[in-house]
């Protein structure tokens, strides 16, 4: 019989009026791994806060390996071994690894209170070695991939003997070699009985690594599955109330004149002689691997980088794009990949956010009208069903679905010409997902030519019309989505294929 490390009854958690979690549940049991899914909003990372003592519940049981806790703050959580690894990554980039991994607690030379570095880089070496990790641990954080400091963060929750460990979207940032890495550490750890919490949007990997799955909806609990004995369609109905009957609900449409050409773009080190072009109402798929130069293009195209060589042409109209107000004046927008660092002011509202790059649009003799910024606010929330108490609400309080509803609506408020989306769908649910993947629909449909990069094949190949492959800088895949299989796009993501694509 396997032993239960934690279960979780009738946990209730309000903020102010609002009551984001309605007495829910949820165990866990000795070297399992347990998926926690449900769209934005539904409550998940409160009810993660409160195990790991960052919210206090209002009412409900904790209990851990059989004695009832109330951890009142992260320390105590720490003290009964529980731990967790947030979508952003909490280690300090300007200490090295060992630092990182020992950070407050430093082996030092008895009471003396000089650290015993040579002690500690053979700790921390051993814990590395434990997940195959071949880093020296004198090595400044910031020098490594995000994989590598994902797998630090691992290392800092072995050092303490974590037996609850929760991960957070853990391949949310992860190339597929890096994928496989952190999913053969996550099988070690089963072996070795520690207990995880999984929290992810890829359906995929639920149903790779996962032994069972609880779902919630609204701050309720909706139920618990072996993922042996569900289906991805049960689950998306437990999550959404509803069915989702076509994941990627593309539609056909007949194009128009063409919105972008790019000839020989060149950025030194980054892109070589980039040929494409995308016509009204066609959306264009970006593909390939973490570092192939897919968000650099994005970033030349926006003027954030500037090219050293090439023509931009955006409807019929060569444009010399060296700064993002030329970008937004020739009629593009760029919804980044990074929404947090990237593409909002977190502390602001909705309302400011949406203003931001539309000032003109909002202004009555060079002041901002509150008037007009209320009119455009109210058109996107309505337009991309943004949840939010109130257009004042400020955007690091949103969902991560609802944030990235934000980004995209500040830049449809421009009526871009040419929509480039960098990852326009990471760490949203599937749910917003369907409402984001309708909206790419309706915009084609009014002759806005999309550039969508994404790490998701399945997605890739579920909204494009055509594909593009890059790989080291340059185009070396160029499919129909006819043409287009997963085979073919990793062939050229990894160097073959046409290097002549255009």
């Amino acid at each position: 019989m396997t032993a239960q490390l934690l279960e979780m009854r009738d946990i209730s958690k309000s903020f102010s009026a609002v009551k984001v979690l309605d007495q829910v549940q949820f165990d866990l049991e000795a070297g399992e791994v347990h998926a926690l899914m449900g769209e934005n909003g539904a409550g998940k990372s409160t009810l993660m806060k409160i195990l790991n003592g960052v919210y206090t519940k209002d009412s409900g049981t904790v209990t851990v390996k059989g004695k009832v806790q109330d951890m009142n703050s992260p320390s105590e959580a720490q003290n009964l071994k529980i731990a967790m690894i947030h979508q952003e990554l909490n280690l300090i980039p300007h200490l090295t690894v060992m630092e990182n991994i020992f950070l407050g607690r430093e082996f030092t030379y008895g009471s003396t209170g000089l650290i015993h570095w040579k002690k500690m880089k053979q700790e921390a070496d051993r814990y590395l070695s434990q997940l195959g990790l071949q880093i020296d641990p004198t090595t400044l954080t910031s020098e490594l991939s995000v994989g590598q400091q994902q797998m630090v963060e691992i290392a800092k929750a072995l050092s303490m003997n974590t037996e609850i460990l929760v991960l957070d979207e853990p391949t949310a940032a992860l190339t597929n070699r890096e994928i496989d890495a952190l999913f053969d550490v996550i099988a070690s750890l089963k072996v070795k009985g520690v207990g995880m919490i999984y929290i992810s949007h890829r359906m995929e990997e639920i149903f790779r690594i996962c032994d069972r799955v609880t779902v919630m909806r609204d701050g309720k609990y909706v139920g618990t599955k072996r993922v042996s004995e569900t289906s991805m369609d049960e689950i998306v109905k437990m999550m959404v109330g509803r069915e989702i009957t076509d994941r990627f609900p593309k539609i056909d449409i007949e194009f128009g004149a063409e919105k972008l050409k790019v000839e020989g773009l060149t950025l030194k080190g980054k892109l070589h002689n980039i040929f494409f072009s995308i016509r009204a109402g066609e959306i264009v798929a970006l593909a390939g691997l973490m570092g192939a130069g897919r968000t650099e293009l994005a970033k030349v195209l926006f003027g954030v980088t500037p090219a050293d060589q090439g023509v931009i042409t955006v409807s019929s109209k060569q444009v010399n794009i060296r700064k993002p107000i030329e970008a937004i004046q020739a009629g593009i927008a760029l919804v980044t990949e990074d929404r947090k660092d990237e593409g909002l002011l977190l502390p602001m509202s909705v309302s400011h956010n949406i203003a931001l790059p539309n000032l003109l649009a909002v202004s009555k003799f060079g002041f901002m009208s509150k008037a007009r910024n209320e009119e455009l606010t109210d058109k996107m929330m309505k337009q991309l069903h943004i949840k939010a108490l109130s257009a004042n609400q400020s955007v690091g309080s949103l969902s991560g679905g609802n944030q990235q509803k934000v980004v995209i609506g500040k830049w449809l408020a421009t009526n871009p010409e040419l929509l480039i989306l960098d990852e326009p769908t990471r760490g949203v649910d599937i749910g917003a997902k369907k409402e984001i993947y309708d909206l790419m629909n309706q915009l084609a449909r009014q002759g806005v030519a999309i550039l969508m990069i994404s790490s998701e094949l399945p997605e890739v190949m579920g909204m494009s019309d055509r594909i593009l492959v890059m790989h080291e800088g340059r185009i070396t895949g160029h499919f129909t989505r006819e043409e287009a299989t997963q085979e073919k796009i990793m062939f050229a993501a990894t160097g073959g294929g046409n290097r002549d694509a255009s």
